[in-house]
């Protein structure tokens, strides 16, 4: 590839957030050059594709294999419905295209395997989205590897994120219907809060868990072999008419004797002045640090300020851009994005074991 070559890309559905063909279409090196999804997808699916195809002025296409064959793209962008993820992904992986996928990697695990098998035959890279580059991660990552507090021994993350889904469990009437799990994250399209959109219900370890499991990953840099959970649907109805967690507690046993712990929960607006608390503790054989992963923020407060705008601004986050170019770089030397296929994968495990532990009531293994 010619240096500084630009990178065709085709938005390969954009039904669920748009952050992340936002964040390609920013980088200087990408080109949006279509949308497209499959025919048989329900009208709610092509209007949102619509939409965003309109706000690029790019062209909307019901058909994949058209797609490539007319726009010639390199790159996909898959940000689907979250079961739908990974088929789309190992499609345009079998069609030699560079992947860009949204998280979860999947709702099953068989499902990830495929595109894990499909990237090592076609020798393509593979990007699912993370957090791992905001400024505190890569301070806390500086720190571990320093050897400052010497070799990390533990690692425990809070991440509760305030947004809400929904009616809180308890207000409704109790010969009121169960929430439909798609209607849901539909409505809260609107308001960004629709975390796990799809026919298939998830709960919170499902749709979030992947941003802990995730630093966890890149700080302790050792695979979880054990694991026991304790989930709840103790904040909201949908949650618990569809029987899937929103708050979940979680002890990893990681190999070389580490010790990992995760407090995860969407907690709703009411819960928090910013849009969380979200900390990570690294215990060491030297010492101990508390990172605050929205650090360094600033606080904005006006008159008239709109009770939904977070008043707690971030500073210095990088993190999308960085992805995407950690994204190119990989591409560019063949070597292994910061989140690849095979870490979606066992992360997608570890989420498993912990569902299995919070039905079975013991330890699991992954």
């Amino acid at each position: 590839m010619a240096e500084n070559a630009r990178f065709r890309t085709l938005v390969y559905s954009v039904v669920k957030h748009d952050y992340i063909p936002l964040a390609v279409a920013a980088h200087p090196r990408f080109d949006l050059v279509a949308v497209a999804d499959e025919p048989d997808q329900p009208e709610w699916v092509h209007q949102r594709n619509q939409e965003f195809a309109d706000r690029f002025q790019i062209p909307y296409v019901r058909d994949f294999a058209g797609a490539l064959q007319t726009y010639e793209p390199t790159v996909a962008v898959v940000s689907s419905q979250a079961e739908r993820h990974c088929e789309l992904a190992v499609r345009a992986t079998d069609a030699g295209l560079h992947v860009i996928v949204d998280k979860p990697l999947s709702t099953r695990l068989s499902e990830c395997d495929r595109l894990v098998a499909a990237v090592e035959a076609a020798g393509t890279r593979c990007l699912l989205w993370n957090r791992n580059f905001l400024p505190a991660l890569l301070q806390a990552r500086e720190i571990v590897e320093s050897g400052a507090i010497g070799d990390l021994r533990a690692v425990h993350c809070d991440f509760y994120f305030s947004k809400d889904a929904g009616p809180p469990k308890g207000s409704r009437s109790a010969d009121a219907p169960p929430i439909n799990w798609l209607e849901r994250q539909i409505e809260a399209h609107a308001d960004g809060s629709d975390g796990g959109v799809g026919e298939v219900a998830m709960g919170e370890l499902e749709v979030e868990g992947i941003y802990p499991l995730a630093y966890l990953r890149m700080l302790a840099a050792a695979p979880v072999e054990r694991v026991f959970a304790r989930t709840a649907s103790h904040f909201h109805q949908a949650h618990a008419d569809n029987d899937v967690d929103d708050l979940a507690t979680v002890t990893l046993e990681m190999e070389g004797g580490l010790v990992g712990s995760l407090c995860l929960g969407r907690i709703g607006a009411a819960s928090h002045p910013d849009i969380g608390e979200i900390k990570l503790h690294l215990q060491g054989t030297r010492g101990a640090c508390v990172v605050s992963e929205a650090r360094p923020e600033i606080s904005v407060y006006y008159r008239g300020q709109p009770p939904q705008e977070f008043r707690h601004l971030r500073v210095a986050d990088e993190n999308n851009f960085r992805l995407v170019e950690d994204f190119v770089e990989a591409i560019e030397t063949g070597r292994e994005t910061i989140l690849n296929a095979q870490g979606g994968r066992d992360i997608c495990a570890i989420v498993d074991a912990c569902l299995r532990s919070a039905r079975s009531h013991r330890v699991e293994p992954v």
